[in-house]
């Protein structure tokens, strides 16, 4: 979809509305120039992280071992 400025303004709320409903992105044409408004999903907070390699066991080795002996009352 392409508008001018102009429509963009006078209908924005219900522009924005449309794109964040239907993911279709919107162009504005502003002094012969395209602008693009468009949806992007933000990333998790965990997301960007580097996964790490710090077992050398399988993960549910460690579940399972009994730590009695060490506890000293």
């Amino acid at each position: 979809m392409s508008l001018t400025a102009s429509k963009l303004r006078q209908d924005i709320y219900r522009i924005l509305d449309t794109v964040l409903e239907t993911g279709i992105p919107v162009d504005i044409v502003r002094r012969g120039r395209i602008l693009r408004i468009s949806r992007t999903e933000r990333a998790g907070k965990l997301d960007s992280l580097k996964r790490r390699g710090f077992l050398k066991c399988d993960p549910e080795e460690i579940i399972h071992i009994d730590w009695s002996g060490e506890w000293k009352p």
